[in-house]
């Protein structure tokens, strides 16, 4: 009994021996087990707090729920309605990022309603965060929530209201980028020059701007209006005056205005640049009365409408100024300061005889205050020409007087400054000139606050023409050979009769005054042929010349031998002397010849024929019979022709008869006596 006892007790030790082993082995896998479980647990342990506050942020009775409610509405509703519009900005995003040239009227409201939509936003975002701002701290103050779910609703509110994004995330400034594209394109598209005919000109010159279509000023309104919307039509100027700056250059290029670059110290007088000016004036007018004016309708048909005046006029003077409207008002000025020039008085006045027909036309297109650079330029530029002309003008009498102490022409001719003095001022008082001269004389009277009067210019003509006559008398005091003062005083009074008759200056000095110098022609004429060749025929006398037979023959041959070699002599010297001498007037040098052989080759032909035989028949007659009648006729009627250097007309006329101003050009800027 005792062994079966002992056998149980010990299976049974073993039984427990077992178990507690098995027990061991299974606490030292569930303490490894909790070992790597612990890192977890404590994670799990830390997020404890967050989701529970995630799953049950609110935690209060119901009755203190259900008075929180209708704040809680009162705040979901706006947040509510700003996601929507958010949502709905978002929707726009396709069709404003695509190509407003497709349908641009649709593009346009798309863009409204964008604008509208941020409008809405901006307007009631912040309204919304503060309706939430406000429930977070209901909750807070009546400890309805979980402090840690609140301080996120918090954190999440903060962060949306230092937001700096665009709440259309760049949709606005994208589609403006493209409207700004469009405007461009719209522009470039219909902007190009039209040929224009100018009246005397066969061949067109491409500067006009071409009109713009009235469904494209539409577009170019409705583009504008977004822009203007949106504090962006500073860009579309930009645009306008970048491509239509490059259409009015391009228009004033076709001209070829390169001389307006020209500089002072490029040219010595007026003449050397006188194509340039009168070039200037044609230019300027197609400039200002095609171009300019086409541009500043131009201006007017886009710009008027899309901000106050000074906005479009500000456009049109930038697109003036860099098309070289200031280049033309800089050339005319480099005029006024090339050196003093007779000449350079009659291209003033060109100058601002151009100015004063465009002046309405500067006036109107460069008038407002956004033109002050031009308006300020063509001011002085007016001023220096007015001033510089009337300076001219009134020293014309005193450069006249200075030539008075200078040598006369060595020939006898008549003075350059002469001719040059009746042609200036005949042009002076013509219909091109005489109303712009005393246009530019009653300004400058005014500006030195004088009266004008309208014997100003005459008065100051006829002095111009006293010193001429005064320089006469001098100049013919200058000659060693009285004979040749005679025939210069013969030359210049006649020319300046012959020149001034039937002129503007010959009605202003009088038929009385005329006949005068035409008298003191023909006295000259008549003391230049008695002291010259009025003097031969007396030389060929018949006294003692009674032919009888033997010794009185041969004393009749000695008498005419001796009077044949003095008449020789004499015509000799007289024909040496005066064969360098000139008569000016073709007339009046075939008058005088005809005079000269009518007074002389009929009385030594009878005289050759009476006594000729007595010498012709001696050994020695070639000594004696040196010419022919009809040989010194021929002689005669060469006598005072111009010389080749001196061939040159000094009065060139066009075929109406009138003087030329262009002619005044070949004279040098002080006319010399010569």
């Amino acid at each position: 009994m005792e062994h079966g006892s002992d056998a149980k007790g010990l299976s049974r030790l073993v039984a427990a021996r077992r178990s507690l082993r098995a027990s061991l082995e299974r606490s030292r896998a569930l303490a490894s087990a909790l070992d790597h479980a612990g890192p977890r647990l404590e994670e799990i342990q830390h997020r404890l707090p967050s989701l529970e506050a995630a799953v049950r942020p609110i935690r209060a009775r119901h009755e203190a729920l259900a008075a929180a409610a209708g704040h809680i509405d009162r705040a979901v509703g706006p947040a509510a309605a700003v996601l929507k519009v958010f949502d709905a900005v978002h929707g726009l995003e396709p069709s404003l990022l695509a190509d407003p040239g497709a349908d641009l009227p649709a593009y346009l409201s798309l863009l409204q309603r964008l604008e509208e939509a941020l409008r809405f936003l901006s307007e009631n975002c912040g309204l919304a965060i503060q309706w939430l701002e406000d429930i977070v701290d209901y909750l807070s103050d009546h400890c309805l929530a979980d402090s840690r779910f609140l301080a996120l609703l918090k954190s999440s509110l903060e962060s949306l209201k230092s937001s700096s994004v665009p709440l259309d995330g760049g949709l606005l400034l994208a589609a403006l980028d493209k409207l700004e594209t469009e405007f461009r394109r719209l522009l470039a598209d219909h902007s190009y020059s039209l040929p224009i005919a100018i009246s005397g000109d066969s061949n067109a010159i491409a500067i006009a701007p071409s009109a713009l279509p009235v469904q494209v000023i539409g577009k170019l309104h409705a583009i504008l209006e977004r822009m203007k919307a949106n504090d962006r039509l500073d860009r579309c100027i930009a645009i306008y005056v970048e491509v239509r700056g490059a259409i009015v250059r391009a228009g004033l290029a076709a001209l070829d205005l390169g001389y307006l670059e020209i500089k002072l110290s490029e040219f010595d007088h007026v003449q050397s640049i006188q194509s340039h000016i009168d070039k200037w004036a044609y230019h300027l007018e197609i400039a200002v009365k095609h171009l300019f004016e086409a541009e500043y309708k131009f201006c007017t048909d886009v710009l008027e409408q899309a901000g106050p005046p000074d906005l479009w006029t500000g456009c049109f003077a930038d697109i003036a100024a860099q098309a070289g409207i200031l280049a033309f008002l800089r050339f005319g000025k480099t005029v006024t300061e090339s050196k003093k020039d007779p000449i350079k008085l009659l291209k003033l006045l060109d100058i601002f005889n151009s100015l004063n027909k465009l002046r309405l036309d500067f006036n109107r297109l460069f008038g407002g205050k956004a033109c002050a650079e031009i308006q300020c330029q063509t001011r002085d530029l007016i001023k220096s020409v007015i001033n510089g002309a009337c300076e001219i003008f009134w020293e014309l009498m005193v450069q006249v007087e200075l030539q008075r102490s200078n040598m006369p022409p060595p020939d006898g001719g008549v003075p350059r400054l002469v001719s040059f003095i009746t042609n200036y001022c005949d042009t002076l008082l013509g219909e091109k000139y005489r109303p712009v001269l005393t246009l530019v004389l009653v300004i400058q009277r005014s500006w030195e606050q004088k009266k004008f009067q309208d014997s100003l210019l005459i008065d100051a003509i006829l002095n111009i023409m006293k010193a001429v006559e005064a320089n006469f008398e001098n100049w013919s005091k200058g000659y060693e050979d009285a004979t040749l003062s005679y025939l210069f005083m013969m030359n210049t009074h006649w020319h300046f009769y012959k020149n001034s008759r039937g002129t503007k200056l010959g009605e202003l000095l009088g038929d009385m005054w005329l006949r005068e110098h035409e008298q003191y022609k023909d006295f000259y004429a008549a003391v230049f042929f008695r002291e010259s060749w009025g003097k031969l025929p007396a030389l060929l006398s018949r006294e003692g010349l009674i032919l009888f037979s033997g010794g009185g023959r041969a004393t009749a041959r000695d008498l005419v031998k001796k009077r044949l070699k003095t008449f020789n002599e004499a015509f000799d010297d007289l024909y040496q002397t005066q064969s360098s001498w000139v008569i000016s007037d073709n007339d009046l040098r075939e008058k005088t010849c005809q005079t000269i052989v009518q007074a002389i080759v009929p009385v030594y032909r009878s005289y050759m024929q009476n006594y000729g035989p007595l010498v012709e028949q001696d050994a020695s007659a070639s000594k004696y019979v040196k010419y022919t009648a009809e040989g010194l006729e021929k002689i005669l009627g060469s006598l005072f022709l111009h010389k080749p250097e001196r061939s040159m007309s000094l009065r060139p006329r066009h075929s109406n008869g009138k003087v030329s101003p262009a002619v005044l050009t070949r004279y040098n800027s002080s006319p010399s006596v010569t």
